[in-house]
This record gives C-alpha cells, sequence and structure tokens, in this order.
C-alpha cells in the first residue's frame, strides 16, 4: 500500500505554555518524557502516514536534530523552515509541491490525541470534498474555536470561543484536517500569511464551497495552556490517551527506565514513570501522578505530589512539589516548598529555604534565593 501524506504543523511559538516554552519550541515539550510531537508522529505512522513535511520556525534546530529523517519511526520526515511565520494555512502553501495530486492530512504537532486517523480518512475520502475538517465535542466552548454544521455534517458556520449560553456548537475545531489538492486554488500565492480559521475556512463558506466536518470520540487535548499540559501528561499515565510511555513497567502503573537507583524506604504510589539514568534517595516519597525526566537526582526525604519535573535536574533533600512542573536542568535545593500549579522554567536554580508559592511562574535561568525573596517582598 503507498504511504499517505501528511503535514505537522510546529512552527508556533506556544506562548501560552511559558515559561516551560521559553527555551524550547512547543512540540518539544514533553508528554510522558517524550516529546508531544513525537506521539503525533507514532500516531501519524500507525496509520500509514508516513512521508512527512514539517514546518519549522522557533527553535527549528532542536526539531530537526531530534527526529532527524524520520528513519527512526519509521516515516520520511523533510523540513520547511519559515523565517517569518506564514500562517496555518500559508506555511501549508508553501510546500505545496510536496504534496502532488493526492488527498493530505494537516495535524498540530502540539497536540495530544489518539485519534483513528484511518476512520477519519475514509470519512473524507466518502464525501468527496474539498475539506474535512477533525472536531471535538468540549465542555467549555469559551476556550475554542467552534464549528456548526447541518444535519449532513457539512459546515456552515463558525464561532470564536462562545461563552456556553451563546454556543450553537458544543464542537471544536482540533487542528487536524483532511484535504484534497484543489484546495490550493483558494488560497494567496506563497509567500503570504494566511490562516486556515481567519481566513480560508470562512473564505470557503462565502464562496459556497461545500466541506465537511468529523466527529469523533477519541482523546484530544490541543495542550493549549499549562494546566491543560499538566492535565495531558496525567491522561497518558493513567492511560486515557493510547501513547508509548516509555521505560519497563515493574507494576501497574509504575514505569522505571534504564540505569536507575532507587534506594531503600522510597514510597512510590503510582501512577509514576521514571526516566533513564534517575536517583531516588532513601526516605523520599513519590505519590502520583508523577512524572521524572531522564537524568534526575530525587534527594532524601523529599515529597513529590502530582507534578512533573521535565530531565536533568536535582530536587534537594526535604523539599516538597505539590502539583508543580519543573523545566529542564533546575536545580531546586534543601528544604524548598514549590506549591500547587506552580511553574519554574528550565536551568533556574531555587536556594534553600525558599517557598514558591501557588500559581507562581518562574521564568528560565533565574536563581531564586533568600535576599532575591526579601527585595521582591519589600517592593
Amino acid at each position: 500500500m503507498k504511504s499517505k501524506k501528511a503535514m505537522v504543523l510546529a512552527a508556533g511559538l506556544g506562548t501560552r505554555l511559558r515559561p516551560l516554552t521559553d527555551l524550547i519550541s512547543k512540540p518539544m515539550a514533553p508528554i510522558v518524557n517524550r516529546p508531544v510531537m513525537e506521539h503525533i508522529i507514532n500516531l501519524l505512522a500507525e496509520h500509514d502516514f508516513k512521508d512527512i513535511v514539517c514546518n519549522l520556525h522557533y527553535f527549528p534546530d532542536e526539531i530537526k536534530n531530534y527526529f532527524g529523517d524520520g528513519s527512526k519511526w519509521g516515516v520520511n520526515i523533510t523540513y520547511s523552515y519559515e523565517e517569518e511565520l506564514l500562517g496555518t494555512a500559508g506555511g501549508v502553501k508553501k510546500v505545496e509541491d510536496f504534496f502532488g495530486k493526492e488527498t493530505f492530512l494537516v495535524i498540530s504537532g502540539d497536540a495530544l490525541t489518539d485519534i483513528n486517523l484511518s476512520a477519519a480518512y475514509e470519512y473524507h475520502k466518502k464525501k468527496k470534498s474539498v475539506g474535512t475538517l477533525v472536531l471535538t465535542a468540549v465542555e467549555d466552548t469559551s476556550q475554542y474555536g467552534v464549528v456548526i454544521l447541518d444535519d449532513n455534517n457539512r459546515i456552515k458556520g463558525f464561532q470564536e470561543k462562545p461563552l456556553s449560553g451563546e454556543a450553537k456548537s458544543n464542537l471544536a475545531n482540533s487542528g487536524i484536517y483532511f484535504f484534497e489538492t484543489e484546495v490550493f486554488k483558494f488560497m494567496p500565492p506563497a509567500g503570504n500569511f494566511y490562516d486556515f480559521g481567519k481566513n480560508l475556512f470562512p473564505e470557503l463558506l462565502e464562496k459556497n464551497i461545500t466541506y465537511y466536518g468529523y466527529k469523533h470520540d477519541d482523546y484530544w487535548n490541543d495542550v493549549g495552556s499549562l494546566d491543560e499540559y499538566q492535565q495531558g501528561n496525567f491522561d497518558a499515565l493513567e492511560g486515557k490517551v493510547r501513547v508509548r510511555i516509555p521505560g519497563k513497567k515493574i507494576n501497574e502503573g509504575v514505569w522505571i527506565g534504564e540505569n536507575c537507583r532507587i534506594q531503600e524506604n522510597v514510597t512510590i504510589i503510582p501512577p509514576v514513570c521514571i526516566g533513564d539514568n534517575c536517583k531516588i534517595e532513601k526516605g523520599a516519597r513519590l505519590y502520583g501522578p508523577i512524572i521524572l525526566g531522564d537524568n534526575t537526582t530525587v534527594d532524601e526525604r523529599a515529597i513529590l505530589y502530582r507534578g512533573i519535573k521535565w530531565g536533568s535536574g536535582y530536587i534537594g533533600k526535604d523539599t516538597s512539589l505539590i502539583g508543580a512542573i519543573i523545566g529542564y536542568e533546575t536545580e531546586i535545593r534543601d528544604n524548598v516548598s514549590v506549591l500547587e500549579r506552580a511553574v519554574i522554567g528550565s536551568k533556574s536554580v531555587i536556594e534553600h529555604g525558599i517557598k514558591i508559592h501557588p500559581s507562581v511562574k518562574i521564568m528560565s535561568n533565574e536563581v531564586i534565593n533568600i535576599d532575591r525573596k526579601n527585595t521582591e517582598e519589600d517592593k
């Protein structure tokens, strides 16, 4: 069977996930210790979308160096660098020649999903239209652009983040699209900024071009906020979305990577995912859902509860992380408390005895010590 073609959109800035995306692009943000885009690549390969083009802009080399030509995942990846962002549709128009005359898929590289792409593809082909939008039923429409369908699932309108009482639909645009290449004739020439949601889709309606929505019941999370990022990690650990969790499953809900050292009297309450080359010292307590990235040390008597720690860092003695997210290469020294929904960027240092209050965000490359804390409290 001939491989199908897809484009992964990976050029965005990921501003809503800062400070986590200060030093990396959003598609490289880890979900259970693997970049969220890696889960998308695995999904594409599973459904035989193996010829892939990926657009890049923000921290492009990290994506390119990690995925290379895609052979590790059984796919073929080429790249399209955008010196200036071209918009979702403009980025696709730039690589029009890649698709030839074939039906193709466009998918966000920074969302978490296990959608049955084969079923959606077949639905699109059956409808014989220029395009099909994959739609997800959501509870809070105020966070999404919603799509209005007629009785035949033909798209007839849109609402941008309507309040629940004003919403004419609960179907969110998932950022997953199937197109025939004739769609390109409705776009401006390559090199122009052009967006699917703001430009193409409304213009197709104005021109009375028929296209459809495909409703699904699978998992989808656009990872559009820090809370959703944390929830996506926890959902993956808890089996609510089908992804490959790295490490050896030693007990139900417990995955341990290679070359880890876990000392005596360590408490591990699942679900917990520990990366490679980690050290968990005696008396430490991990109350899941917990994700620890590669090369992380958790020192004696540290308490971790419902949190995420990216790789290459240190969590000190008698320190507690409660519902927090910590970036890579960040050091949390002894007797520190980091409380619910606090987020600390990468390559930062939280010195001995500091308390980080709930919902506080600390940017990357910061050092927080007692002197700075006192200075800030005096302001």
